[in-house]
C-alpha cells in the first residue's frame, strides 16, 4: 500500500489521578524482601524464558499454522497474545490447540541493557532478530510495536496491519509529587527516551534526566521504587496492555509530551511472498491507525533524523473526521524546539503529503548540522 509498509531493500495541564504505590509485575521480578510498596499485578502475564537467540514455548505434537515472533518482555508477550486472540476471533479454525505457536526471540536491544540506546544503534535493535527469524522462515509473523520499526522495512518483509491503537500519552510515575511540575530542583527523571528527555529539559530546566533508565516496565518500575531515580515517564498504552495503570500518578497532556511516531500502535509483518499470512492479518488491520501511523512515519522518513535526533509526531482524526497533525523536533539537551502542525483530509495520499510537508518544513527551520549525530 504504500513505501513505509513494504521492502525498501525506519504549557499545559495534566490529568491528575491520586498518589498510589509502585506495583510490579511478579512474573518477571524477583520481589526483594522488603519493597517500600508490595503489592501485585492485576492479570496474569504470559511469560516465557528467553534465550540467546529464538526459543519457542514447549513443543507441541501438532504442526503449528502460524508462529508469531515476538521480544520476551512482558509487554511484548501481551502484544502477542492479543495478536493470537484477534486471529482466532477472525479464523476459528486457528483455536484448534497448537494452531498458534509463540516464539519468543531476543535482541540485541534486550541483551545489551548497560549503554544508553543511542550509543549502541538506536531502535531497530529491537527488531533486527525478529526480522531476521521471519525472512528465515524461523516464524510466520512478527509482532512488533510500531515505534520501534525502522522507517524502511528489511528486503522480502512487509507490514500489512495494524491493531488498533491505544492510548498514545505518556504517563507521569512518582512517589512524591502529582505532575512534573511539582518536583523540586534538581531531582532526577528516569527516561532513556531523547524524545521525552529534550521536551522535559524545554519546559522544566531545572530537572535533570537519567538517560541510561532502561529495561521492562516492570524493571523500571522497580528502580524508581528503590529511589534510583524520583520519577519516570513511560507509555500509557504499555502501561494498559499490562493492566498496570494502577501505578500511574498522572497522564500528560499531548501538549506538556508530544508522543513518539507511531506511540500506541502494534504492527504485524509478514514475508513478502507469504500471501497466506497476509491473507490473514489483513482481517485484523484497523485501517484508522494505519493512516495515522502512515502519515507519521512519512514525517519521521524526511527528517532522516539520526539516532541522537528527538523526533515527536502524532496523527488523529479531529470530531470533523480531518486529520489533525503536530510534529516536533529538538535538540537533546532541551534548548532548541522545533514544532508544527497541519490539518487535511483522513485520507492515505493527503496524509503522506502532510507528513512529508510537515517534515520538510522543520528540515528548514532545523538548519543544517542539527540532525548530526
Amino acid at each position: 500500500m504504500d513505501a513505509l509498509y513494504s521492502s525498501a531493500s525506519t504549557s499545559s495541564c495534566s490529568s491528575s489521578l491520586p498518589l498510589s504505590p509502585v506495583n510490579f509485575a511478579r512474573a518477571s521480578l524477583k520481589t526483594p524482601r522488603t519493597l517500600a510498596f508490595p503489592n501485585c499485578i492485576r492479570k496474569q502475564t504470559h511469560v516465557t524464558r528467553a534465550s540467546l537467540a529464538v526459543e519457542q514455548q514447549a513443543h507441541n505434537p501438532k504442526l503449528a499454522v502460524i508462529k508469531i515472533g515476538t521480544r520476551g518482555s512482558p509487554l511484548a508477550l501481551a502484544q502477542a497474545y492479543q495478536t493470537k486472540e484477534k486471529l482466532i476471533a477472525s479464523h476459528p479454525h486457528l483455536a484448534e490447540d497448537g494452531a498458534i505457536e509463540i516464539v519468543i526471540i531476543k535482541t540485541t536491544g534486550d541483551k545489551i541493557l548497560s549503554q544508553p540506546l543511542a550509543d549502541i544503534g538506536g531502535k531497530g535493535l529491537f527488531t533486527k532478530e525478529i526480522d531476521e527469524a521471519l525472512i528465515n522462515g524461523d516464524i510466520d509473523i512478527a509482532v512488533h510495536s510500531m515505534k520501534d520499526v525502522p522507517t524502511l522495512l528489511p528486503d522480502k518483509t512487509i507490514l500489512p496491519c495494524n491493531l488498533p491503537r491505544e492510548d498514545v500519552r505518556d504517563a507521569f510515575i512518582c512517589l512524591t509529587a502529582s505532575s512534573l511540575g511539582e518536583l523540586p530542583a534538581g531531582s532526577i527523571i528516569g527516561t532513556a527516551s531523547l524524545r521525552r528527555k529534550s521536551q522535559i529539559l524545554h519546559r522544566y530546566p531545572s530537572l535533570k534526566v537519567e538517560e541510561n533508565f532502561r529495561g521492562n516496565v516492570q524493571t523500571r518500575l522497580k528502580k524508581l521504587n528503590e529511589k534510583v531515580v524520583q520519577a519516570t515517564l513511560l507509555a500509557l498504552a504499555g502501561l494498559k496492555r499490562l493492566n498496570m495503570t494502577e501505578n500511574v500518578t498522572s497522564v500528560l497532556s499531548l501538549d506538556e509530551m508530544l508522543p513518539a511516531v507511531a506511540q500506541g500502535a502494534i504492527g504485524i509483518a509478514c514475508r513478502s511472498n507469504d500471501d497466506k499470512m497476509a491473507e490473514y492479518i489483513a482481517k485484523l488491520n484497523h485501517d484508522e491507525t494505519r493512516l495515522a501511523v502512515a502519515c507519521e512515519r512519512a514525517f519521521l522518513l524526511t527528517l532522516d533524523g539520526s539516532c541522537r535526533t528527538p523526533i515527536a509526531g502524532y496523527a488523529s482524526k479531529d470530531a470533523d473526521g480531518y486529520c489533525i497533525f503536530k510534529g516536533l523536533v529538538a535538540s537533546p539537551n532541551g534548548t532548541r524546539v522545533l514544532e508544527t502542525s497541519r490539518k487535511g483530509r483522513y485520507a492515505y495520499k493527503e496524509m503522506m503529503e502532510i507528513g512529508k510537508d510537515a517534515g520538510q518544513e522543520l528540515l528548514k527551520l532545523a538548519g543544517p548540522g542539527f540532525f548530526g549525530c
